[in-house]
Order: structure tokens, then sequence, then C-alpha cells
């Protein structure tokens, strides 16, 4: 099966492309950038391009997007053209072509203010169940391109997978307070716990779901590290996180001690993979167990994938107040 994958210079896209052809998978990566991972270098608002991409593929993995990163800028307009024009054309062209599966990269920032619970109430807990509620204009798109894709399932018949995919990149966050608190390292680790997963963990994710998709007809997913909280611990993780964690890991407090890390004092949310595991088989290895077991071995908690992919960036040029503007 012959896979063209979508933002083959990006960061998921790249570690898909690493994946396949470590494997001797047949894969065609797509591109507005030249990378050593783009085979086709060109636009997917381009139809006539796309249509000669679509050529003799047998499944469509569609990364490219403009991110969050991006928001602070590109105009809103940019957003809309790639984020939901650009996913049309390639429904459009798939839909010509007769592919066995479409996965779309979609993200957790698709639920917007639903992540942030008033003050006083507990964590949220975030099931595929949860309506979002988007923040900017990347959610809003990313949303709207997911409608895209469910119509194109429903009413052409496209074996197709949404996958709402929680933090993998390696970068650190662009929030000052968030910074000042924890190191990279440290606050990537924490964000295991609820919010993260490693890059290898998302990209077995995307190739489970193009044999799944077949199947499945249709499925939407959230694609996060499989947390060790339940229901029961979320106003405890709002106001007393620690209290919660070493319950269920008894060594986290001397093992983070010891590497000069602290966990996190509250949570706000609980990402749940339940649906994900179930439907695509879908076994993440890369949670805060792992982590624990990192730091007893000293060794490095990502992945080799991760490790391998290394920062990518967003932006052609640096920016002094952090990875990237917030907005």
């Amino acid at each position: 099966m012959t896979i063209l994958v979508t933002g083959s210079a990006g960061h998921l896209g790249e570690a898909i492309m690493r994946t396949l052809r470590a494997a001797g998978r047949p894969a065609v990566g797509l591109d507005i950038k030249p990378s050593p991972y783009t085979d086709r270098v060109g636009s997917i608002l381009d139809p006539a391009f796309v249509e000669r991409a679509m050529r003799r593929v047998e499944a469509v993995i569609h990364a490219a997007t403009l991110h969050k990163p991006h928001v602070g800028t590109h105009a809103n307009q940019d957003f809309v053209d790639v984020n939901v024009t650009g996913t049309l054309t390639l429904l459009e062209a798939a839909d010509a072509a007769r592919v066995a599966a479409f996965v779309f990269t979609s993200t957790t920032s698709a639920f917007g203010a639903a992540l942030s619970p008033a003050p006083g109430e507990p964590a949220a807990w975030i099931t595929e169940e949860v309506q979002p509620v988007p923040k900017n204009i990347y959610g809003a798109t990313k949303v709207a391109a997911e409608g895209l894709c469910e119509l194109f399932a429903r009413t052409r018949g496209l074996s197709l997978v949404v996958l709402r995919t929680s933090r993998f990149f390696p970068e650190a966050d662009d929030d000052p307070k968030a910074r000042a608190a924890f190191d990279t390292a440290n606050a990537q680790a924490n964000e295991l716990l609820y919010r993260r997963a490693d890059i290898e963990d998302i990209v077995d994710a995307h190739l489970l779901a193009v044999e799944r998709a077949p199947a499945l007809g249709f499925g939407r997913y959230i694609v996060s590290a499989t947390t060790p909280f339940m229901k029961a611990d979320l106003s405890r993780l709002r106001w007393n996180a620690p209290a919660v964690i070493q319950r269920l890991y008894p060594e986290a407090e001397a093992l983070y001690a010891a590497k000069g890390w602290r966990l996190p004092a509250e949570l706000d949310r609980v990402y749940v993979n339940d649906l994900a595991r179930t439907d695509l088989g879908w076994r993440p290895k890369y949670d805060f167990a792992h982590v624990l077991e990192a730091l007893r071995t000293r060794s490095d908690f990502r992945s080799a994938l991760a490790r391998e992919v290394g920062s990518k960036g967003y932006h052609a040029v640096k920016f002094d107040e952090g990875p990237y503007p917030a907005r």
C-alpha cells in the first residue's frame, strides 16, 4: 500500500516518512518545502498538483497544516486556505482516486475553552464526547476540516479517521509563566500524565488508523499518552496534584528530586485515550511510568524517533519573547 503523507517536511510528517521508509513501505512525501523526506514539492491548494500526487496512491495521511504557533504571524485567511480549503482539495482528489483510507491529523486544541474549567471546578475529563469550543482560528479551522472529513465519509463513502493529537512537539511552551516554572524536559515529562504523547506513539496511531479506516468507515479519536488518573481524581488534581501522583507512584517525588525536577501543583484537564486504544488497537508506550523508569536508569524518556527528528521549529526567524509569538 502506497501512502501519501502531506506535510512531509514538518515534524510529524517527517517522523511518519522516516518510519515508513525504515520499514520498507512505499510512501510519497508531499510538502510546500523541499526536504529529504519530500518527493512532491507543491501546495495542497493546487488541485492539479494534488491530483497528480494522488496517482497510484492507496492511502493518505494528511498532516500538513498551519499550527497554533502561526496564529501570531499569519492572517486568519491563511488558516482558512491551508487548513480548510487545502483539506477539501485533498478530500476531493482522494475520493476521485478511490483511496482505501484517509487519515486526518487534527488536534486537542480543537476543544479550546472546553479544556479550561472555571475556578474551583474539578479538572476537565476530556473524551471524544466533549464538544469543541475553539479559542482561536487554528482550533476553528481544524474543527471545520474535521467536519469536511466526516461529510466525505458519510456522503462519499470515503474511509476516514480523524486523530486529535495532543502535544508532541519538543519546543518549549509559548507561555512565559510555564517556561519560568519548569524547564522544558521537566514540563514535558509532567505533561505525559495528562496532555502529551511521544511522536513515536503518534506515528503508530496514524499507521494503525490507515489499517483500520476501511473497517471503521469513520472515527474520531483522542491520541495522547495513557493517563493514570480516574474520574474520581479530578477534584484533587485541581488543588493537590502531587498527592494524587504520589499515591499512584510512591517513588516519583524522590526520582524527581534527584533530577532537580518538580511535580505539577495542579492539573486542569485529563485527556482520555480509551476509544483509540479500543478501536485502533493502539498501545502507546511512552507514558509517565516510562518517564520514571528513564529517571531510574538515567536515560532519555523520549523515543529514538523523537531525538532523530528533533526540533523543527515553526518559523524562519527567532523571537525574543519565546519560541513563537503567543496570542
